[in-house]
């Protein structure tokens, strides 16, 4: 095997390994709502904006004929599907959920509509089902920034993972290499966010770490 391909393939295997463990943190809420029987501070949007950029993916990746975006984000379609599906069964408020779901869901076949049966042009279909799915994922990578705001505020990292921080950061800087591997702006350009975002946490879990976090809590007290 050439050395091009060796690469192309490490890279591939890179974002499959890292992207699937920023899914599976997933499981730790999973486990709580298993054993405690309640959905108490387990967010249900982050699951459900997650499966529907899983599924636009899934659909660039089907048109282009890229196998690793297929594998990757069907794989993260199916266990966000069942974040969902655990966390409506133990929620006491499902008609709000449901709400939300149905509404997100219809947003979703609206726009697969229109990019398979209004948009004839198979490279037209993909380059705007490609910038659809660049601008969810960079909303999806800035909406945090306004916790990060508030982590700031009150000298604390207790609202941040860094376990998730440091998947993020493994996930977009490996997905950027690919995209530019590939020369495919939709791919590089929605993970740059996700870079700076992580950095931006590990730079507060550095200036807040969790000792200080401690001392400030009991100062409040």
């Amino acid at each position: 095997m050439e050395a091009g391909g060796v690469a192309d393939s490490l890279l591939s295997g890179a974002c499959v390994l890292f992207t699937l463990g920023m899914f599976s943190t997933g499981l730790s809420d999973l486990r709580h709502m298993r054993m405690t029987r309640r959905v108490d501070n387990v967010q249900f949007l982050p699951f459900l904006t997650t499966d529907v950029n899983n599924l636009s993916w899934l659909s660039y990746g089907t048109l282009k004929g890229d196998g690793t975006l297929i594998v990757v984000n069907a794989v993260g379609a199916v266990l966000q599907t069942l974040y969902i599906l655990v966390y409506l069964h133990y929620c006491p408020r499902k008609r709000a959920v449901l709400l939300q779901t149905a509404a997100l869901l219809g947003v979703l076949l609206l726009g697969f509509g229109y990019f398979w049966l209004l948009v004839p042009n198979s490279e037209a279909r993909l380059q705007q089902l490609g910038l659809f799915c660049s601008v969810f994922t960079i909303s999806m990578y800035l909406s945090p920034l306004a916790d990060l705001a508030k982590v700031i505020q009150t000298k604390s990292t207790q609202r941040l993972s860094f376990s998730l921080t440091i998947a993020t950061l493994l996930t977009s800087a490996s997905w950027t290499l690919y995209g530019l591997r590939l020369r495919d702006l939709y791919i590089m350009v929605p993970n740059l966010p996700g870079i700076f975002t992580s950095v931006i946490r590990l730079w507060l879990f550095w200036k807040y770490p969790q000792e200080q976090d401690r001392n400030y809590q009991l100062l409040q007290t």
